[in-house]
């Protein structure tokens, strides 16, 4: 489970900084741009992955202690 966590954290956050470099770079890659629900949200919803992806490393984390 903790593996599981690590990996799913480790996709947000990989999407979530390249959801944020595509906003102010000319990167064109990640899904966040290819969802169209979240056109005009884009930023917001990288950050939300970034967010995401410290909660699940801390998770993981706390998994691991026990």
């Amino acid at each position: 489970m903790k593996q599981l966590l690590e990996v799913l954290g480790f996709l947000a956050l990989v999407q979530g900084v390249v959801g944020l470099l595509h906003e102010f770079t000319d990167l064109h890659w990640g899904l966040v741009q290819k969802l169209g629900f979240l056109d005009g949200y884009e930023i917001y919803a990288s950050v939300a992955l970034v967010v995401l992806a410290v909660a699940l490393f801390a998770a993981a984390e706390s998994l691991g202690r026990g």
